[in-house]
């Protein structure tokens, strides 16, 4: 067995241990020896990117809730013209560091891009103070609406949460919320809200047309005037 190469380790503001390793050639990040993220699976983080953004107009403004390993914010960038602003909000600096530095490479260091506007604070703040500023919302925090890396993550997924999402966005914006697992209350819960609502089931690994399924949870805002359907 090929070992466990520790590449940094850091301590989260919550007291979590959070662990970035290369395992088997590919890079890793564990709280508290639970794995996050890999550099082996990031196929459905790009997919979000693809869903929303694509055919946006030139000036878009995207909110990227939660950096990761950059895949999300470079496949964001892709899909956006010279003009477009991406917001990243990510509320642990060693991720920030770590993207900076041995991370940065994998994604094409898209935190060096001038589109990019990165915020060291929590999604839900950005979510409440935004009023109609986001073209798309893309949410990557936790592994889904019912796992939550931090406690306090549980309001973004609620009736508060979501509606602040729904506010945040320009009529006829989208917001896209990753999962590693299916939750149908959840897609019911983002109509309640005032969304359209559906769940994609998508590749893990992207383009490798096997193996494990990830899920986004995809919400557009109506048009001003017009009816949703909230059952």
């Amino acid at each position: 067995m090929t070992p466990i190469e520790i590449i940094a380790e850091s301590t989260t503001p919550d007291g979590a241990r959070i662990r970035l390793a290369r395992e088997q050639g590919n890079l890793v990040i564990r709280i508290n020896q639970i794995s996050l993220m890999s550099s082996r699976i990031q196929g459905s983080e790009m997919r979000m990117a693809e869903i929303s953004c694509a055919g946006l107009r030139s000036d878009a403004l995207v909110l990227v809730g939660g950096l990761g390993m950059g895949y999300t914010l470079r496949a964001t960038l892709d899909q956006l013209g010279p003009s477009g602003k991406v917001v990243v909000a990510e509320l642990l600096p060693v991720l920030v560091e770590w993207n900076r530095g041995p991370l940065g490479p994998l994604a094409g260091h898209p935190l060096q891009d001038p589109r990019v506007q990165l915020v060291q604070d929590d999604v839900g703040r950005l979510l409440r103070n935004g009023q109609g500023r986001y073209d798309v919302v893309l949410l990557d925090v936790d592994n889904g609406p019912d796992a939550f890396t931090a406690p306090q993550n549980a309001w973004l997924y609620g009736q508060q949460g979501l509606r602040a999402a729904l506010s945040a966005l320009r009529p006829g914006g989208t917001m896209v919320v990753w999962s590693a697992w299916p939750c149908p209350p959840f897609e019911a819960a983002m109509r309640r809200a005032g969304f359209h609502a559906s769940t994609q089931r998508v590749y893990a690994r992207g383009a490798i047309k096997k193996g494990a399924r990830h899920f986004l949870f995809v919400g557009r805002r109506p048009q001003a005037g017009a009816r949703v359907n909230v059952s």
